[in-house]
């Protein structure tokens, strides 16, 4: 049985996969086995391990072009995330009505697994890879992918899972039309990525809910609460999913929730009561409380035992360069958060530390608003160091806030300069609420980057 109710596209003809990154590669491995024939098509230069493992499949590729005439030829169209819907290629692919949609979309017709889509503006990686070790280590068989780890569409064609976690971004989403979440988790919406959405915050609200789009009554939509915005949409739309909220300001009938501020329980219809102490869990912080009664909740929609449960939440260690400890330097704290990517991770961020903070931020503005992070950067923000090509918008936010806020030349210039800054018993934290990629690769590279500068102190 599909996880998409039907096969809407076409199951044979020619396939052609734009962007050879994880899912693009991931996706004509498939498409390989399935039968079609694979055409592989990236404007910029492919990566060395992609390149090589797309000879070994023997699928054709082009790179630093696309070949329209080509494409065109295409029944069916696979495409990066990374593209936006706005570029000519694609507007010419929709003109023509070729079918073109998600790595994620294409894969899911071709698996019987229940599939665990969870998204959110922040917190999603951290919430995916926790709820993939609880069921790893409760003995379940079960694939991570989407946003992290090897492509979905790979691990269908060489895995047999039977469950599926998948992190799913909202460009993900927009091009996902009849995908089916078994078990939908959407944990906050925040403004984000708003260059890609028309600078219309509704439109990015929009693609978040999308992964609740072609839910039943059999299947289950985990939430926050707590999230003006999610609660919001959910009073203007018919949700046939069984809802399961989750809280740190109420206690609920349904659901996940904080009591006498020291104990998360978790009720889930049909279930045993699940209670864990806050101090032992291993995630702290108020974002990774959510993050916990998400995870936690689809653990108990699985029924996982109590105790299985308690032992991953109690043992986890969190992803890297998501508020990673790096080193401890004459006094001084170094967390590399590279994977802050916009204002309201940085707030987190922020949040978890006291005052005497040193922050590296700054890079590709994605339209971000730092006003909501004005108050937080007054009370606790010795110094800003910009990171990146243009951060006017940095300057001007916090100017009145602060009194040094410098620019600098690389990664390493913005470390050596934080080290001077900063003083016993003071951090220094990379948290760049901004994409990466006018300096780097992406996060991972600006975190490594960051990580070895702070070892040459």
């Amino acid at each position: 049985m599909y996880n998409i109710a039907h096969t809407y596209y076409p199951q044979k003809g020619r396939l052609a996969v734009l962007g050879a990154g994880e899912s693009g590669f991931g996706a004509a491995v498939l498409a390989k086995y399935k039968g079609f024939e694979v055409f592989v098509s990236d404007y910029g230069k492919i990566d060395g391990q992609y390149r090589e493992a797309l000879r070994k499949e023997q699928v054709d590729f082009e790179e630093g072009v696309h070949s329209l005439e080509q494409i065109l030829k295409a029944d069916l169209v696979v495409k990066s995330p990374g593209i936006p819907n706005s570029v000519s290629i694609i507007k010419e692919l929709k003109k023509r009505e070729i079918p073109v949609l998600s790595e994620i979309e294409f894969a899911a017709q071709y698996t019987p697994a229940k599939l665990i889509g969870i998204t959110g503006s922040n917190g999603k990686t951290t919430t995916a890879q926790l709820t993939y070790e609880i069921l790893k280590n409760a003995g379940r068989n079960v694939g991570l992918a989407g946003n992290i780890g090897k492509s979905f569409a790979y691990q269908v064609a060489k895995e047999k899972y039977d469950i599926y976690v998948l992190e799913l971004s909202s460009f993900m989403l927009d091009d996902m039309f009849h995908f089916r979440a078994n078990i939908a988790v959407l944990l906050n919406i925040t403004p984000d990525h708003l260059d890609r959405y028309e600078n219309d915050f509704r439109l990015y609200m929009e693609s978040k809910f999308r992964i609740i789009q072609n839910q039943t009554n059999e299947d289950v939509f985990i939430y926050c609460i707590d999230d003006e915005n999610i609660q919001s949409e959910i009073d203007n739309k018919e949700i046939k999913a069984k809802k399961l909220p989750f809280s740190q300001k109420k206690k609920l009938h349904e659901g996940a929730f904080i009591e006498e501020l020291e104990k998360i329980i978790i009720k889930v219809p049909g279930k045993k009561q699940f209670e864990m102490n806050i101090e032992e869990l291993s995630l702290k912080g108020k974002h990774n409380l959510y993050n916990n009664m998400a995870s936690g909740l689809v653990a108990k929609v699985q029924e996982l035992r109590n105790q299985e449960v308690k032992e991953s939440m109690a043992a986890y260690t969190n992803v890297p360069h998501r508020l990673e400890h790096v080193a401890y330097i004459r006094g001084v704290n170094y967390i590399n958060d590279s994977k802050a990517t916009n204002v309201n991770s940085v707030w987190y961020a922020l949040e978890n530390f006291s005052s005497n903070i040193v922050l590296i931020m700054g890079g590709v503005d994605k339209g971000n608003d730092y006003e909501m992070l004005r108050e937080l950067v007054k009370q606790k923000v010795k110094a800003i160091i910009c990171i990146g090509k243009e951060n006017m918008r940095i300057h001007e936010t916090f100017e009145d806030e602060i009194e040094v806020i410098v620019n600098s030349n690389s990664m390493q210039d913005a470390v050596e300069i934080a080290s001077h800054l900063a003083d016993k018993g003071d951090t220094v934290l990379l948290s760049p609420a901004c994409a990466s990629f006018d300096w780097f690769k992406n996060f991972e590279d600006r975190g490594n980057q960051f990580k070895e500068a702070v070892m040459e102190l």
